[in-house]
């Protein structure tokens, strides 16, 4: 039995990266019944795992290693997840039936003679 559809796993995939096992997001989708939780729950195990090591290690003349970026990335990215719509939520089959009509100017850059 298929729980996520295709434009879930898409996005689940687009949050996550394309290496993530689309049967481990069946499993979290199965238990959680949210794509916006499966992602959260991921993205919270990908950080404790960085917390769990030193976050910076340096060996003398070598090599110095820093993982606070990375840290601070998934930090970043918990957060979009968080704020941005996911395709399970409330309140987006209502949103997706009125057409949205956006207007912009285009002004060249440079003017030629």
């Amino acid at each position: 039995m298929i729980l996520v559809d295709e434009f879930q796993r898409s996005w689940l995939l687009a949050q996550l990266g394309p290496d993530t096992d689309p049967a481990d997001l069946e499993r979290r989708f199965f238990r959680l019944r949210s794509v916006r939780a499966v992602a959260l729950e991921v993205l919270g195990e990908r950080r404790a795992k960085l917390l769990a090591d030193p976050l910076k290690v340096t060996v003398d003349g070598v090599v110095t290693m820093d993982l606070q970026e990375n840290l601070r990335g998934i930090e970043r990215q918990i957060e979009q997840v968080r704020q941005a719509p996911a395709p399970d939520d409330p309140g987006d089959q209502e949103e997706e039936a009125e057409p949205v009509m956006a207007v912009t100017w285009l002004a060249p850059t440079r003017r030629y003679r």
